[in-house]
């Protein structure tokens, strides 16, 4: 039986609740069983619990949506080991495309995702088809893995020889270390250097302009009468307008660096002005174990709590400027 570890945001939850329906089956059929945080029980510790079961996992669904990506617990933590055991040969890693999202240029982006072609579940015109499509990628990985239904046992893909080796090489004496005991708490703090952090902006700044470029370019063609407008002023700064039946309705500034901070990117809601005025701005932080963009706060709220990815940072900006469109 292959043991189905879920990482998922506490957003997506209901998704995830209508995708164990539909896995039930495979429950049924001895082939699967599912872990998720919510199994963890009052008194246990969470972190232990969740990091055992994401290293005992043969199958490993990451359910992606924007919420996932800008969680530095999905994302920081249980998807960088997640992909670490799957490059190691010892679990399988598939990414369940549960909402629209730009995931692509992300670690997981070059798995094969599911449901066909990455469509997320929301865009079916009915759900069921899309859990349907997930539910039968799932049945399929849990065949390949060599699993026999009701057992824990794995099938050997090769059967052991029954011949004397021609050049037999001596066994070990000593006593032999069983990998599979052993702590879930393997995490060491390191110090990261100012080339890894600059480099972090570096990235950070041409994710978001990217973002902005791709978005613009997508609302202008799913809106009649919208129209937008993306200009790079240098490598360090770039604008975006938007236009609503040729009125100006929102526009922004944003750039790396500035008068009075090097570490961070800005923004502003104007497109013209200098570097010395902005209305918020998302820093270079680590934890000791990442590194996040940190909001100062100025409309991000909580930003002692926020610790954003490329894309939690993108999409923060970007709602700010839409939101003038969605009142």
């Amino acid at each position: 039986m292959a043991r189905v570890f879920i990482s998922y945001s506490h957003r997506d939850e209901e998704l995830r609740n209508e995708l164990e329906k539909h896995l039930a089956t495979l429950r049924h059929q001895g082939l699967i069983e599912t872990w998720h945080d919510r199994r963890i029980v009052a008194g246990q510790d969470f972190e232990n619990e969740i990091s055992e079961n994401l290293e005992k996992a043969d199958i490993i669904l990451l359910l992606v949506s924007s919420d996932f990506i800008s969680s530095p617990y999905c994302y920081g933590i249980e998807m960088s080991r997640a992909m670490e055991r799957h490059d190691s040969g010892e679990a399988l890693v598939i990414p369940v495309i549960l909402r629209p999202c730009y995931w692509q240029g992300l670690p997981f982006g070059r798995l094969l995702a599911t449901p066909t072609d990455g469509k997320p579940v929301t865009k079916f015109p009915d759900q069921d088809d899309g859990f349907l499509e997930v539910t039968k990628a799932i049945h399929e990985a849990a065949e390949a893995q060599n699993v026999t239904p009701g057992s824990d046992e794995r099938r050997a893909t090769v059967e052991p020889s029954t011949q004397p080796s021609s050049n037999p090489v001596s066994q070990p004496t000593g006593p032999t270390i069983q990998r599979d005991i052993r702590s879930g708490n393997l995490r060491v703090k390191k110090r990261f250097t100012d080339h890894e952090k600059d480099q972090f902006l570096d990235d950070a700044f041409e994710y978001i302009a990217n973002y902005f470029e791709g978005s613009l370019a997508e609302l202008e063609e799913r809106n009649p009468g919208i129209k937008t407008r993306f200009k790079r002023t240098d490598s360090n700064h770039f604008t975006a307008a938007i236009y609503n039946n040729g009125n100006l309705a929102s526009s922004c500034r944003i750039w790396m660096g500035g008068r009075y901070f090097s570490n961070g990117i800005a923004y502003s809601v104007s497109e013209r002005g200098d570097d010395s005025s902005m209305n918020e701005s998302l820093s270079v932080d680590d934890d000791g174990y990442m590194l996040f963009l940190r909001p100062m706060g100025m409309f991000i709220r909580d930003p002692s709590e926020q610790k954003l990815t490329y894309e939690g940072g993108a999409e923060s900006y970007w709602n700010k400027l839409i939101e003038p469109l969605q009142r």
